[in-house]
């Protein structure tokens, strides 16, 4: 599996986008603060992740997330979550 997932940042309320093949691996590595982009963020929270069998397609999920469009999506999708 892999996965796409969604961070927010408890410090700042912005979100980050990732993908890895290990969820659980990958969101200690955030905790930790051994994510360059996301070590002064911390804390972090999972508000979200897809599963995918190939790669690629979780890879091309995650660039298109990082778009506008695909941010315009997340605000939509997590829209009672975000407004909190």
């Amino acid at each position: 599996m892999h996965y796409v997932y969604i961070l927010e940042s408890q410090k700042d309320h912005e979100l980050y986008v990732g993908c890895t093949k290990d969820l659980r691996a990958r969101m200690s590595l955030h905790t930790l603060g051994k994510v360059e982009s996301t070590k002064n963020r911390r804390p972090l929270h999972l508000i979200f992740y897809e599963a995918f069998l190939n790669q690629r397609d979780a890879f091309t999920r995650e660039q298109w997330l990082k778009t506008g469009w695909g941010r315009n999506q997340v605000q939509k999708m997590l829209h009672n979550f975000l407004k909190i």
